[in-house]
């Protein structure tokens, strides 16, 4: 090993995949070898059993589908707003100085403390839920989309106005296409957040998703049923990472040159 020394793609598999065999080895022996008490955490075993009863009998895939929707329907709206919005922001430095104030100081409110007025404002449905993701995506998106148009290289700026370009052409022709890929990088990282703020949302006043489902087994201590649900989570947005990067790579194949 040396520092920023890259590794191949079947060594970063294996690494990767080292560390859950490692993981689940160490957890089953706290739990199976007797270390942790089974009413704080379940073992494996019991996990997998728990999980395999709310699927089949339960109607857990019901939960996960619905939460899977409210991330998505909740992300795909801040993220119509917010990357226009970042966009300008970055493009034209009035815009971002009429408007960065209040995005950066909105971007530090938790989007949890907004659950009660959220539900007075919207009830207990999914407006309130989709709107928890709104709110909590929104502000980072926008943010962060500015920043990274913001530092389009000047070079290319002035090249384009040389050619005969607009301000309206430099914006669609050179700043997005230049920034496209790390516009979509953000995303990426943004929708692993939408994730936390589901299952808030879903902690209070949801009659459906996993969140639901792990504050209901919280009451009857199923912390087997609670690990399987938190697992499920992981491997839905480790799936959606994958996903992600994989149709960032199709779209924008100059970010590899």
């Amino acid at each position: 090993m040396r520092p920023l020394q890259p590794v191949g793609n079947t060594t970063r598999i294996l690494l990767g995949i080292s560390f859950f065999v490692l993981f689940f080895a160490a957890w089953a022996v706290a739990t199976l070898g007797g270390y942790v008490p089974k009413i704080f955490l379940a073992d494996p075993i019991t996990m997998v059993k728990d999980g395999w009863l709310l699927l089949t009998k339960f109607g857990f895939a019901h939960d996960i589908a619905i939460t899977i929707w409210r991330v998505v329907g909740g992300f795909v709206l801040a993220a119509i707003v917010a990357v226009p919005l970042g966009i300008l922001m970055g493009a034209y430095k009035p815009i971002e100085a009429f408007f960065e104030p209040f995005v950066s100081f909105a971007r530090y409110l938790p989007a949890s403390a907004f659950v009660p007025l959220l539900i007075l404002w919207a009830g207990i449905g999914e407006k309130q839920k989709l709107a928890v993701i709104f709110v909590g995506s929104v502000f980072q998106i926008v943010l962060m989309v500015a920043v990274a148009v913001g530092q389009t290289r000047r070079d290319l700026v002035e090249a384009a106005y040389t050619l005969g370009s607009g301000d309206g052409g430099v914006v669609r022709r050179v700043m997005i296409p230049m920034n496209a890929p790390e516009i979509a990088e953000i995303l990426r990282l943004v929708l692993g957040w939408a994730w936390t703020y589901v299952i808030v949302a879903e902690f209070i006043g949801s009659s459906a998703g996993i969140g639901h489902m792990i504050i209901d087994s919280q009451a009857l201590m199923a912390t087997g049923q609670i690990i399987f649900g938190i697992i499920v989570i992981g491997i839905i947005g480790l799936v959606s990472d994958f996903a992600f990067k994989l149709v960032n790579r199709w779209l924008f194949p100059w970010r590899l040159a």
